[in-house]
């Protein structure tokens, strides 16, 4: 599912020049040389690193355009045996246009597939969300009730004998700096269960964090967990899915908290935490938790597998694929002395990816 879309031809003059000129070299070879020597078919190369543009329009423009340019520079070579050269013209024709199809039809296909995970993951937050509406209504209810209370408070001030409006006044900020916190509480789920297509942005990932956690906070306190969290300094902005890569750590956070709900003894410590190097950002989720067998390690990715009793098993492996298709790795590994930890790499020098 992983791509490198380039980018024509203002965000990457210096490509579009040498494949401009590649052309063009192509082209003078062509006419040039005697019919017999079929330079055209070297157009078959500049279709493929169009391709890898993944826009299905310039493609075509593309073979077309080669296209074009090998009827014209048949016409214009004067040497050389005018029937060999007429067939080998037809078949430079024939493999550019072929290459083009074929180039086109491959992304036309790997669009779909894109689309189909887009699809199934926003199908994984829906249901993600349902699994913490107890969270979102709690989240939401705390500051109803300040907005409430503070509205009342303003009420009797405004009531007393004398009246105090900067009493009045305090109360109704405070009503407002609460209507605030349950509006980003919605638009944190808004987001998170918006079906709109894939985007990149560079994002504080500190933040992205810390919103994952407030939605699953219900979660935490409902299994008794203790939750730590632990943030290097100055960490990299990076350019990612903001809602994927949240709906990923959600995931993994929401996996750990039951985890440990089902323990009888021993500590229930979570511990999330964010940290860069030189060339990349990793994130880990720390349990106490259930250890996996080597086996089941080495499966916990794949689609359909799960170790929760009613699970579907499609969570990690969709975390797995928005991941990947963001350049990065996702893994499991033991925790000492007990438990799992699951994270993500992402690398420091990504590119748009589809």
């Amino acid at each position: 599912m992983r791509r490198k879309r380039l980018t024509f031809p203002i965000e990457r003059p210096l490509l579009w020049l040498g494949l401009s000129l590649f052309i063009a070299a192509i082209f003078a070879a062509d006419t040039v040389t005697d019919r017999e020597i079929a330079f055209a078919v070297l157009y078959v190369a500049v279709i493929l690193i169009a391709a890898q543009s993944g826009r299905t329009r310039f493609v075509a423009s593309i073979g077309i355009g080669c296209a074009v340019l090998t009827v014209v520079s048949y016409v214009l070579t004067t040497h050389g045996d005018r029937q060999s050269g007429l067939v080998n013209g037809a078949l430079s024709l024939l493999a550019i246009a072929t290459t083009t199809f074929l180039a086109i039809r491959n992304e036309t296909t790997e669009a779909r597939a894109r689309q189909a995970l887009a699809d199934l993951a926003h199908m994984a937050r829906v249901t993600t969300m349902g699994e913490l509406t107890a969270s979102i209504a709690h989240e939401v209810s705390q500051p109803l009730a300040g907005i409430v209370a503070n509205g009342h408070a303003a009420l009797r001030w405004l009531d007393a004998s004398p009246p105090s409006p900067d009493e009045a006044r305090r109360a109704l900020g405070r009503v407002v700096t609460d209507a605030d916190r349950a509006g980003e509480v919605i638009g944190r789920v808004r987001r998170l269960v918006s079906k709109s297509p894939p985007s990149r942005d560079r994002v504080d990932l500190v933040q992205l964090i810390d919103e994952a956690l407030v939605l699953a906070r219900a979660e935490i306190r409902r299994n008794r967990v203790v939750l730590r969290t632990d943030y290097g300094t100055d960490l990299p902005r990076p350019l990612v899915d903001r809602v994927q890569l949240q709906q990923v750590v959600l995931n993994l956070v929401v996996n750990a908290a039951e985890t440990m709900g089902g323990l009888e003894t021993g500590p229930r410590d979570l511990l999330v935490s964010a940290a860069s190097d030189a060339s990349k950002i990793t994130v880990s989720v720390r349990d106490t938790g259930i250890s996996l067998a080597p086996m089941a390690i080495a499966q916990v990715f794949e689609a359909f597998y799960t170790t929760k009793p009613g699970g579907m098993g499609m969570g990690l492996a969709i975390s797995r694929s928005i991941v990947e298709a963001h350049g990065g790795t996702i893994y499991a590994a033991l925790n000492h002395p007990r438990g799992m930890v699951f994270g993500f790499t992402l690398p420091l020098n990504m590119t748009r990816t589809a």
